[in-house]
């Protein structure tokens, strides 16, 4: 197989590359001077079965273009099949049609990698199962649930204290999945959506009381949803809150809005690089690497063997 990084997570792509023991394809991926993407291949990949890299996050509109351009030049270059894994895969809240006259996002950028001549895509907890539908092209959606179950035991040794927390209704099925895997119980916040990037919280659905409670979701972006969810199970009686996230979008004020809230930690992949903030002086942010999980969905798609039991 061959390894191609775009310029989202270069971080990334060398973990994965080194946990494959393959070494990322040379190329040059850069602007020209009015900000055109610039792609080069400096290897024969003639008949090769090539992965690229490249999470389509911020820029969104960059880094997306990045992947379509990289995708078009392996496909000239005759590479036998292209897989597109995008670990964050962008615009995937707008999945569907939220008003009149309203874009489906989704499957706008579902149709252009398909039609720059990927083969297959690969990614990471998508925002909702049917963007998978929105692809002709078939579609590995990995899911974070075991690794970040697994981190929880790691630091959270009485589990019996502990209860999974859905942030609003459509994750229920997401924080179930680490629920049964911990074997605790799982509450549910019914939020209220004012508009994009806006929610209030209405209700608790369950009894937080006494309880060590890990908000689990599958992105965190301007930090509100998560925060005030944790302020209110907080003052319903939780003794501590955590979040565990997988995609660490983090715009706008969110590192600061994480540290001054009453979240104990916010624990994400690295499926995003880690904005220029994130630091030292971000004590309560902490990454867990999704680089194993990633190689080992790679090296199985290569071998024609299943993806699926990674999670059984």
């Amino acid at each position: 197989m061959k390894l191609l990084a775009g310029n989202s997570n270069r971080t990334l792509a060398q973990a994965v590359a080194s946990h494959l023991d393959v070494p990322l394809c040379r190329a040059q991926v850069k602007r020209f001077a009015d900000n055109e993407v610039w792609v080069t291949i400096d290897e024969n990949v003639r008949g090769e079965d090539v992965f690229i890299l490249q999470s389509t996050s911020y820029p969104a509109n960059d880094n997306l273009m990045e992947l379509l351009v990289c995708i078009d030049a392996l496909k000239r270059a005759s590479a036998r099949r292209i897989t597109a894994v995008t670990p964050y895969f962008g615009y995937a809240r707008q999945d569907r049609k939220t008003g009149g006259r309203t874009p489906i996002s989704a499957k706008l950028v579902a149709n252009l990698i398909t039609r720059a001549g990927a083969d297959r895509v690969l990614s990471m907890d998508l925002h909702s199962g049917q963007i998978q539908g929105f692809f002709d092209i078939p579609v590995d959606n990995l899911l974070s649930a075991p690794l970040l179950a697994s981190d929880i035991k790691e630091n959270y040794t009485k589990t019996n204290e502990l209860m999974i927390v859905s942030p609003d209704v459509g994750g229920v099925v997401r924080a179930l999945a680490v629920a049964s895997r911990l074997n605790t119980e799982l509450a549910i916040v019914d939020k209220r959506r004012s508009g994009p990037g806006k929610s209030e919280v209405a209700n608790i659905i369950g009894d937080v009381q006494g309880r060590r409670c890990i908000l689990f979701d599958d992105m965190i972006d301007g930090g509100g949803t998560l925060c005030n969810a944790a302020q209110a199970l907080v003052d319903s009686g939780a003794t501590e809150v955590s979040a565990y996230v997988t995609h660490g979008v983090l715009s706008g004020g969110a590192v600061e809005r994480v540290e001054a809230s009453v979240l104990k930690e916010l624990v994400m992949t690295d499926s995003i690089a880690a904005p220029e903030r994130v630091g030292g002086n971000t004590p309560k942010i902490r990454y867990v690497s999704c680089a194993r999980l990633l190689g080992e969905a790679i090296r199985r798609i290569a071998n024609e063997e299943s993806v699926s039991k990674l999670f059984d």
